[in-house]
Formats: structure tokens, sequence, C-alpha cells
């Protein structure tokens, strides 16, 4: 009875481990979290189009193409993976299944079904996996990436038979037809793009036979010699996926593809130590949102989303950033203020990514300081007609904060102050220290477009203003961007500290407290509690809507007290901002409120909501916080199932909305569940 006490007594135990997965003495660089959640996120399907991206979900290490897990009930594609997504200026999926696994028993030549099969399909964190049973075999595929530009296939294939068994093992694969050709190459299959120097290869290691159809859509690949599969016993075939845009690409590769062939378990060992390190640190978190698994799951999911659309240098692009999602066609670039968000989630788990994510937007600062948009492979798509909301300096200081990397910020330091000042000189109309968003061509809708909030009711009657050669202006002072700019302030305040430049230091920091009494006077309603844009002729304060940019005061820390109160008295008023998915982007109460049609007019996005918590609780309202943070996660639709985490969510419904597997969205899920609590 005592031993059966002690059994319960530690199977409790390990029960209450595994529930709490934040407990630190839980996770550490021994758990085996690869392993542990699994399917978090659901990729499985067969694309049904060369250019719809559903289903999607799956790359790594920065790498341009991807995959998708066949559905379970895809018998047909049984033996290989949805795909691959090739990524550049747009997605194209160059076949359903490019690499299908084909066995034939070598005694009978009968080809082995394995469609017959019970099969399981595995999306670990890093790996997709395929187990497929039948009576006599049982065959596990394992997908990786092992470098920017190429993905390793195992195929360990293990005889249930009471006697030696021979095989033919091979794959097949057809193209979509737009563009797209196949060819012979020197180790396997090539797969050529029309009028480009692109090439995706499919190498093997072992000799082959190779069957290209007519059309030079579709082939067959075989490798010469059976192979001999002891009863009870396994063997295993490995197969590369390389994507290149140009020779040169696919010359560094060169003498390393037969290693990755030849001793696979080397890559595999990495492979599940990168990424128990990213989840170990994206879960070390003493956060007590932590202390629920499925909100683990979610944190994880949130890593999955981040990584996936991570890509390396290519063509123009010469570091390492983001896509906003590579699930929608429009996506494929780097925008600035994505990528500062970003960087400040990325850092959590991986510092370097991180980092490259601030280099891959200031590579093309111009001479004036200006930071582009967003930026491409190809740079004549670059759009340089508005820039975003300045929140580098607050990325740039929280990847100091978590990786005390001086030289970083000796780097970006300069540059910071030269986009800071450029606000100055080519966003204030009137020259009176306060500033607008704007356009380099004198456009409203590239105006709009540089506040992020596109479509905002605020603007609707915005009309544009000539600053000088280089820079025009809303006839608005928008109080988040000058929110931001305080901010700014007192971020370079740090930063200049921690480089010793004390004098400037002083001088942002008082600046920062000039700028902060303003826009707590000028941009504030008495009558209604809000903060608002000012007219630039009138001063008059247009209360048109409340949305977002009357918090970013509470989260910068500009408002009194007394407004904040009025401000949260708002935000915690369920017919107004605390909806079903709290923090909409036009108060609910509105005549122009339309989640559904209007993209600023009333959906959830993750970047303003999270700033809505962080001023919930710079105030001490931390009970509020908590339970907004709680409605957040919890009423998302699919947030904490395998679902997709969307571009923004209906308020009222909690509908996912817009674009799937969006950055930012995981980057601040994945900052509030991470967050330290120091409260």
């Amino acid at each position: 009875m005592k031993q059966l006490k002690i059994n319960i007594y530690l199977l409790l135990t390990v029960l209450l481990s595994l529930a709490s997965c934040a407990d630190k003495e839980n996770i550490d660089s021994e758990t085996d979290l690869q392993n542990l959640y699994t399917n978090v996120l659901n990729i499985q399907g067969i694309p049904q189009g060369q250019f719809e991206l559903e289903p999607f979900g799956f790359s790594d290490l920065g790498a341009w193409h991807g995959y998708a897990l066949p559905h379970q009930d895809s018998t047909a594609y049984y033996g290989g993976f949805s795909g691959p997504l090739s990524m550049k200026m747009w997605g194209q999926w160059l076949g359903k299944n490019l690499s299908q696994l084909e066995l034939t028993d070598a005694a009978t030549m009968k080809a082995i079904d394995l469609s017959k099969a019970k099969a399981e399909m595995i999306y670990k964190p890093g790996m997709l996996t395929q187990v497929l049973e039948l009576e006599d075999w049982t065959i596990d595929i394992r997908l990786i990436f092992v470098s920017n530009r190429s993905s390793l296939i195992e195929t360990k294939i293990s005889n249930k038979k009471e006697h030696t068994a021979n095989i033919f093992v091979g794959w097949k694969g057809s193209l979509f037809e737009k563009g797209l050709r196949l060819s012979e190459s020197t180790n396997g299959i090539s797969v050529d793009f029309k009028d480009d120097t692109e090439q995706f290869l499919i190498h093997t290691d072992k000799a082959r036979d190779v069957m290209i159809s007519p059309d030079s859509l579709s082939y067959r690949m075989i490798l010469k010699d059976q192979i001999e599969v002891p009863a009870g016993e396994s063997v295993s075939v490995n197969l590369l996926h390389s994507h290149y845009f140009n020779q040169q690409e696919a010359n560094v590769e060169a003498d390393i593809l037969a290693e990755w062939l030849q001793n696979p378990q080397a890559v595999f060992k990495a492979n599940n130590e990168r990424w128990n390190g990213y989840l170990t640190k994206a879960l070390t978190s003493n956060n007590a949102l932590l202390n629920k698994k499925e909100n683990c799951a979610l944190a994880i999911k949130c890593v999955e989303t981040l990584t996936t659309n991570w890509r390396s240098p290519a063509g123009d692009l010469k570091f390492d950033g983001v896509f906003p999602s590579a699930a929608y066609q429009g996506f494929y670039g780097f925008w600035s203020w994505d990528s500062w968000k970003q960087a400040v989630a990325l850092v959590r788990f991986n510092p370097e990514l991180a980092k490259s994510n601030i280099y891959s937007m200031f590579q093309y600062q111009d001479d004036m300081g200006m930071v582009a948009d967003c930026v491409y492979f190809d740079p004549k798509e670059n759009n340089w007609r508005d820039t975003k909301a300045p929140l580098a300096s607050w990325a740039v200081l929280e990847i100091y904060k978590a990786t005390s990397d001086i030289e970083f910020v000796k780097e970006m330091y300069p540059k910071l102050v030269k986009y800071h000042n450029w606000w100055y000189q080519y966003r204030d109309n009137d020259q009176n220290g306060l500033c607008e968003y704007g356009s380099t061509d004198g456009t409203l809708i590239a105006a709009k477009w540089e506040s992020g909030m596109d479509n905002a009711v605020r603007f609707d009657d915005s009309k544009m203003l000539k600053n000088n050669e280089h820079g025009w202006s809303m006839n608005q002072e928008s109080v988040d961007l000058n929110a931001y700019l305080q901010a700014e302030k007192e971020q370079l305040a740090e930063l200049a500290k921690i480089l010793n430049l004390t004098e400037e230091a002083i001088t942002y920091k008082q600046e920062a407290s000039s700028l902060s009494k303003r826009i707590s006077s000028d941009f504030w309603d008495e009558a209604t509690g809000f903060f608002y844009d000012r007219e630039i002729v009138t001063g008059k304060l247009l209360t048109v809507q409340q949305g977002p940019e009357g918090w970013i005061p509470l989260y910068t820390g500009i408002a009194t007290k007394e407004q904040a109160k009025r401000v949260v008295s708002i935000l915690m008023d369920s017919t107004k901002f605390a909806t079903k998915v709290p923090f909409p982007t036009l108060i609910a109460d509105h005549k122009k409120f339309n989640p559904l049609k209007g993209y600023w007019r009333g959906p959830v996005w993750l970047d303003q909501a999270y700033f809505g918590i962080k001023a919930l609780e710079r105030y001490g309202y931390n009970k509020e916080a908590d339970a907004l943070s709680k409605k957040l996660i919890q009423n998302a639709e699919g947030l904490l199932g395998d679902s997709p985490i969307r571009e923004n969510y209906h308020p009222i419904s909690g509908e996912g909305l817009n674009a799937n597997h969006f950055s930012w969205s995981a980057a601040h899920y994945l900052m509030l569940l991470s967050d330290e609590n120091d409260k």
C-alpha cells in the first residue's frame, strides 16, 4: 500500500509539471519540447491551384520554399509532403506533391500500395513527419530544413515480415503548368523557371533512372539498386530539395550536399537542439499566462509562425527578415513597422534574427534619414512613397536589454537619430514640433499607409499640405505619431546613456518631458475624456472617432493619472472597447464600425491591443489588463485550437479575419504571454 501511494504521488507530480509549462524547474535544456508539442498548428491539405496559398504553414532557417502536410484522408498523396511552395515576389506551388515515395516489392515487381496504410501526419516544431503503417511495412518520413536553401527528406523503411525482403525505391511528381518545366540534373531532377535563373533541385547521391514525360511536367525517379531489408530491421533513404535563385547560391552548397545525404542524423540532432532552444526560451518566463498548457501551445504556435515567415538574404534583400505572411499574396516583402514589432518578440527566442530584422529595413535608409515603408527581393517594387510609425528605437532598446550587445547599439544609434530627426524635417508642416503622417509624393493614400491605419475614420476628411520638395503632410497632427516620437526620445536617451553620450541623453530626456506635457494638453478632450488628432490650422480636435490613437498616450506614459482613469473607463466599457475580443480599432458603437469590410474600422489588430494592455498595466490597472488579456487569448476564434494565427479578429464574433499565419499577430501574442511580470 505504501508503494502504491508513492507511485500515485509520483504520477500526480508528473501531471502537475506538465500542466504548468512555465515552471523553470520543468523546462530546461533537457526537455524535448519539439516532441512534446505536436500539431499545435494544423497545416494539412493539398494545394488545388498554383497560386492559391492554402494550405500552408512550414518553412525554416529563412528558406524561400515551404510545405504543408497532406490531409489525413488524402490517401492518394501518402508518401510525400504537399508542395513545395516557392516564394519570391509571390507564392506559387510547384506541384501538389512533388516527391511522392514509390516502393516496389523486388520479388514480385508489384507496387506496395501506400494508400492502404494507416497514416499519421505530425507537425512538430521544426519538422514534418508522416508515419504509414502497412501489414508488412512501417514507413516513417521526416522533413527538416538543413540550410536557408535546402530541405532534407529522410525515409525510414521498416520490415515487419519474418524474412528478409528486397524493394525498389523511387519518387514521382507532377508540376503545376504555368512557367515551370522539368529537366534532368546532375544528381536528379531540376524544376526550371521560365525566363529566370531560379531553380528547384531534387537531389540523391545514389545511382538512379530518371523518366520525364514528353510535356516535361511529370517525372519518375527510381534508384537502380534494390535495397535489402532484413526481418525486423530498417533502412533509410534520403532526398534533398534545394531552391536556388542563381548558380552562385548552388555553388555555395555544392560541397556539403553529399554530407547531408550520407549523415542525416547530425542535421536532425542539430534541428532538435535548435528548436528545443527556441521553445525553451519562449516558454521560460514568470508570466502567469504560461501556467496553462494551452497558452504554452499558443506561444509555440507563435514561434512556428514567425519562423515560417523568416526569409534569408536573396535578391536585393541583404539581411534576414520576416514576411508579414507567406500565406498571402502581396505580403512577400519586409515592412518597416512590422519588422520592428516582430523584432521585440524574436529577441526572446532568436536574438540574431531580431537584429537582422532591424538591419533588413535600415539597409535602405536614404541620405535624408527616411526608411522605406516596405522592401522586396526586386528593389523596383520598394515603396518609398511613405514610411511607418517610429518604433525602431523601441525595438533596438529591447534587443539590447535582452542581449547586452553594445556593438549593435553603437551601429544602430546614429541611424535611429537620423530617422528621428527626419520626422521633424519632413513631417512637421508648421514647424511647431508636432508631426503629421504624410507622403513623399503628395498622395493622401500613401499618407494613410504611413499611419499604418490605412482607412481609419479619422482620415476620412483629411487633406494634403506640402512641406518641402521631399515631404507632404496630412492637415492633422496625429496623437499616436507624436506619442511614439515622445517615447522614442526617451528610448534614444537610454541608448545614448548606454553609449556614455551623456549630453545627448540629457537633451533627449528634456525634449521628451516637454513634448509629453504638450501632448497631454493639446490632444486631450475634456468633454469626452479621450485623446484625438488635431487639425493643424485651427487647432480643433478631430473627435470623429475613438480608436487606438487615444490609448497610445497611456502606453507611452504621457497621460496624467486623471486622464488615464477616464480613458480606462472607456476601454473597459463592453459596448465600446471591452468587446468579446477587446480593443477594436474603432469604438464598437460608432456608426461606421464595420469589422467585416473596414480594415481599420473595427477589426482587432494585435499590435494595438497589446499596446492597450500595456497602457492599462502602466497606470496600475492590472486586474483590468489581466481580464482583457484573457479575452484576447480565449475569444479569438481557433487561437487555442490548431487554427492559424490571423491578421486580425472580429471584436464581436471573434472570427478570424484576413491573412493566415500573420507575423505581427504572432509577435504580440508571444509578447503578451512571455512578458516578465514586474507588477
